[in-house]
């Protein structure tokens, strides 16, 4: 299943190329698994590892037509998504993290939209983490 996701996302950006204007932006989602290391974890972080090599390559495949490719790495995000969501993971991830709470899918979004805008126009096959500070 986790080569399918790689093979996703190398797919859909060969398929969405030819759509994408010159001087668009491609964002790719990571993990800060990539960063710091979890049991259990392993076959997941080494996906989302390509993907971060992946954006690096694009953005200077992709700069000759003004391109900037980016990628984001959230950690734990709690409120829809796959990670397991119980008072004691919070708690754990609270206590672990600089800025003192579990992040939200709104703390992700923001900075997407960011990266999407005129103000985010230099930034290219960078990797921004977003955990709050976690394992600093």
């Amino acid at each position: 299943m986790l080569n399918i996701h790689l093979k996703g996302v190398f797919f859909l950006t060969q398929k969405a190329l030819p759509l994408l204007q010159d001087g668009g932006r491609i964002i790719n989602m990571s993990s800060a698994t990539t960063r710091i290391s979890y049991p259990g974890a392993s076959a997941y972080a080494i996906m989302k590892g390509a993907v971060d090599v992946l954006t690096r390559y694009l953005a200077v495949e992709l700069g000759a037509r003004g391109i900037a490719v980016n990628v984001v790495a959230p950690g734990a995000i709690f409120g829809g998504g796959a990670m397991t969501d119980t008072p004691e993971i919070r708690a754990y991830v609270t206590q672990m993290t600089a800025l003192g709470r579990p992040g939200l899918p709104d703390d992700v979004g923001g900075v997407v939209a960011f990266l999407c805008t005129e103000d985010a126009k230099w930034l290219n096959g960078q990797r921004l983490e977003l955990t709050g500070g976690v394992s600093l």
